[in-house]
């Protein structure tokens, strides 16, 4: 039995439904290029199927996606802080910090 299955059927058969995670979508780097606002910040395609994805989803989190370092965290508290301003729940956003160097933000939807 592969590693990944055992932890499916122990919460399967304690009635704990997984968690399924969504297509991690890369955010452009050259939206940091330049300054933002909010439609610079929806009109990218990542953050604006992010968006749409968590509005039609209820009681989803976004998971934003980044590196190391100070500036993969500075990017990230902003993009939180846009999304924010979007109207998407301040408490429904999570930054985590498991992006490769060099590497854009990545955001995700979790169901």
């Amino acid at each position: 039995m592969k590693r990944i299955a055992l932890p499916l059927l122990l919460c399967l058969s304690a009635g704990i439904a997984p968690v399924v995670y969504a297509e991690q979508l890369v955010i452009a780097p050259e939206l940091w290029d330049r300054p933002r606002s909010a439609r610079a910040v929806l009109e990218q395609p990542a953050i604006r199927e992010a968006v749409r994805a968590h509005i039609a989803e209820a009681g989803s989190r976004i998971v934003i996606h980044h590196g190391y370092g100070q500036n993969p965290l500075l990017q990230a508290e902003e993009l939180r802080a846009w999304l924010m301003t979007l109207a998407v729940d301040a408490v429904r956003i999570s930054l985590l910090n498991d992006v490769k160097p060099n590497e854009a933000l990545k955001i995700e939807v979790l169901k």
